[in-house]
């Protein structure tokens, strides 16, 4: 019978989820929390298991450090005994439903849940998926799909992002990379990533969804060599370019507010061009010197 109980635990005892796939952001919501763990303490108890000499934490990492800020020493926790399966999945429903969750984050949360779930006790296995009477004769994919705000499907290709390298996963992130492309990229093997980050960063462009299909399809018929890749990327539209985007409100003190934006690109190139030209004659009249 799970046994559980608040204790005022010191910060030091509590460690960090093993592999725990979430980041902490000290961003402005991080700040309020501190701000309002000062004046109040933490009015919301973590969850943590015993573990060795002390605890792991498994819901309260955000709570855990802010306190530290606000200067506090312990924090309520609430104290369960759970097996490794049982913290994971616990884990896992403690954070992945939160706000401004990155795509890594719950492509690994995600992963280490399907995981536990497969290590249940009561899930034999049959015709090599994992499944269990007593669980209604669901596969692991559907019953962590049941929990959650994304189909099975999507949770699967949330899944494949954690073949990808750190450089390509981090542009998904970042948003510099479109996810469904990323999907297609993570069949790739790793050098064949490796490379086509080379060719990306060499293009200043990622791959389109239909580009990632293509290279997709040509690693699995063993034909993707650097060649190939970079003769794919280079398909890349010039709409799809990296670009220098100047906001308008920076620019609208120097510039007739009478010009339409194709006029307002000329005016800009021109400034630039002139500049330039400027400066070379700077440069020629001091070396004349």
């Amino acid at each position: 019978m799970e046994r559980e109980q608040i204790q005022h635990l010191s910060l030091s005892k509590l460690a960090t989820f093993e592999n725990h796939p979430f980041r902490v952001a000290q961003d402005e919501d991080f700040q309020k929390l501190v701000e309002s763990i000062k004046e109040n303490g933490v009015l919301i108890p973590a969850i943590a298991r015993p573990k060795g000499e002390g605890y792991e934490l498994i819901a309260g990492h955000r709570r855990k450090l802010a306190a530290a800020i606000a200067g506090l020493d312990t924090i309520p926790v609430l104290v369960r005994e759970l097996t490794n399966e049982q913290a994971v999945i616990a884990m896992v429903d403690s954070n992945v439903q939160r706000e401004n969750i990155l795509p890594s984050e719950k492509a690994f949360a995600y992963k280490m849940k399907l995981e536990a779930i497969k290590r249940l006790p009561g899930r034999p296995k049959e015709n090599g998926a994992q499944v269990g009477h007593h669980y209604l004769g669901k596969k692991s994919i559907d019953l962590l799909a049941d929990n959650s705000t994304d189909s099975r499907n999507q949770i699967q290709r949330y899944i494949r992002l954690t073949e990808l390298i750190p450089q390509l996963l981090q542009m998904v992130d970042e948003k510099r990379m479109a996810f469904n492309p990323a999907v297609e990229l993570s069949y790739l093997p790793e050098e064949q990533q490796v490379v086509l980050l080379s060719a990306m960063e060499a293009e200043q462009a990622t791959p389109s969804l239909s580009q990632a299909q293509k290279l997709k399809a040509l690693s699995n018929d063993g034909t993707l060599d650097e060649a190939a890749i970079l003769a794919v990327m280079q398909e890349q539209k010039a709409n799809q370019k990296e670009q220098v985007r100047i906001p308008y409100d920076k620019v609208k003190a120097i510039i007739r507010k009478d010009l339409n934006p194709k006029e307002m690109e000329e005016f800009i190139l021109k400034a630039v061009a002139d500049y330039q030209k400027k400066l070379i004659r700077q440069q020629q009249n001091r070396d004349a010197r």
